[in-house]
């Protein structure tokens, strides 16, 4: 039982491990909303309009972002005390010890190699429809996988191979790659701002809350709270910073400011985006898959329509861009710590990237989101990363107790309080997802543990020690 928990030292550790520290606190800021912002405001804002909440999906990014503020203020704490190779999974293995940083981070695993896979699905069908608007539309079996009656997804497939080959070039131009787009799609959402606000309707937002907060309708959930555990998606991807502690210049500063300032940042941008969107255009219309876009066709602004639908192609280039970069990240760290083979921690000297993991994952993914249709996968995203922010959190309250003298440059205000409610707020999101998506993660988890009981506690860098 002692080797399953044996636990990191606990201090802050700026080892060098041949990655280069380029990443400034903007970088990471950019990062951050480059991963929150895309298929959140661009599609599930509409989605959980319709199905779950009504006008009141404006509380359900509010409830939702309350619970990730909890998660970012715990991430924002441990990577400026803590440090190592970052992320959930850094910070789990000196609070709770090694089975339970190995079970975050194939749980983080699976959060961002099935959202680059199901992101890239999505960024097909958009991607497509731009080649039809100019006459060079793909036939439908080089859009479909075979399991949809097609051959494969080429556009899903080509993307996640480009993705590829740009992280292999270096961080530093990923960075200023992200930064580009991320512009892109801000101007997307400014112009829908622009237009949206003198289209607006206040009867559309009567009633306000048809669902209430929380009711079962045919035995699903629905209400504002079911609609915070949808929506929640939309916030996927700002742990993404974390990940970035070896890249960045001054991590113990500049890793906290990313976090904070990325996630109040789309917060405030999902609020005010929602509640124009169902101002412009009654909640029960907006079940479509690009309800933006939708939304300005609606009121006869297709020029408008037309610049979102660029801007969401962007908004979900970047989304997959920080997802894959902080998946091959977490590899990195976990084969480095000898719970993944060594293989997969190697750092090319010339472009400071760690180019066997980059490519083995991008092909995996390609394949996935090629072949596979993934609707159901992806509902194990939210699942997933709502565990890792439970565990953050409760990481937090951990150290505070066993080592109440640590030095934390950044530290959480109003002792175990803050820490505390983002157990308890993530926790109850996790228990308004249907049964069916705990079901799936058991098995995923049980996966993980067969691979941790078959090689990692022998291989384990702390068992060699």
């Amino acid at each position: 039982m002692s080797d399953l928990f044996r636990k990191k030292a606990v201090g802050y550790d700026d080892a060098e491990f041949g990655l280069k520290r380029v990443l400034s606190a903007l970088d990471l800021t950019l990062l951050g909303i480059g991963a929150i912002i895309g298929t959140g405001i661009f599609v599930l804002t509409g989605v959980a309009a319709a199905t779950q909440s009504g006008p009141a999906v404006v509380l359900s990014f509010v409830v939702a972002g309350f619970a990730c503020g909890f998660a970012a203020l715990s991430y924002a704490e441990l990577a400026s005390s803590v440090g190592g190779c970052g992320s959930a999974y850094g910070y789990s293995y000196a609070a709770f010890g090694e089975l339970i940083a190995w079970i975050i981070a194939w749980d983080l695993i699976l959060e961002y190699g099935v959202s680059v896979a199901a992101v890239a699905n999505g960024w097909s069908g958009y991607f497509n429809n731009a080649l039809t608007a100019i006459g060079l539309g793909l036939p439908e079996e080089l859009t479909k996988g075979p399991f949809a009656g097609g051959i494969v997804n080429l556009p899903a497939f080509g993307i996640v191979i480009i993705l590829m080959l740009l992280l292999i070039m270096g961080v530093r131009e990923t960075a200023r790659i992200n930064a580009a787009m991320v512009a892109v799609k801000l101007a997307t959402i400014a112009i829908f701002l622009a237009v949206g606000l003198f289209n607006i309707h206040p009867a559309n937002w009567t009633p306000f809350a048809p669902f209430g907060w929380f009711e079962h309708v045919d035995g699903k959930p629905v209400g504002i709270l079911a609609g915070a555990s949808l929506v929640f998606f939309a916030y996927v991807g700002f742990d993404a910073v974390s990940t970035a502690v070896e890249e960045a210049r001054d991590p113990q500063r500049d890793v906290p400011r990313g976090l904070i300032g990325s996630l109040i940042f789309c917060t405030i941008i999902y609020i005010v985006v929602s509640g124009v969107l169902t101002g412009i255009v009654n909640y029960t219309e907006l079940n479509v898959s690009s309800p933006v876009a939708f939304a300005l066709q609606k009121i006869g602004f297709n020029w408008a329509s037309a610049l979102v639908a660029a801007g969401v192609i962007a908004g979900l280039t970047t989304v997959m861009l920080v997802l894959y970069y902080a998946l091959t990240r977490i590899i990195v760290g976990v084969s480095r710590d000898g719970l993944l083979p060594p293989y997969f921690s190697v750092v090319n000297e010339k472009t400071h990237t760690p180019v066997r993991t980059t490519v083995i994952t991008g092909l995996g993914m390609a394949i996935m989101s090629g072949f596979i249709p993934l609707g159901v996968l992806a509902e194990l995203v939210n699942i997933g990363t709502l565990a890792a922010f439970v565990l953050v959190c409760a990481g937090v309250i951990a150290l505070r107790k066993t080592h109440p003298d640590l030095h934390r440059p950044f530290k959480m205000p109003g002792g175990i309080i803050l820490p505390v409610m983002g157990v308890l707020s993530c926790g109850a999101l996790i228990a308004f997802l249907p049964f069916e998506t705990h079901l799936r993660f058991i098995v995923w988890l049980a996966l993980g543990l067969i691979i941790y009981f078959v090689y990692s506690i022998k291989h384990s860098r702390l068992a060699a020690a």
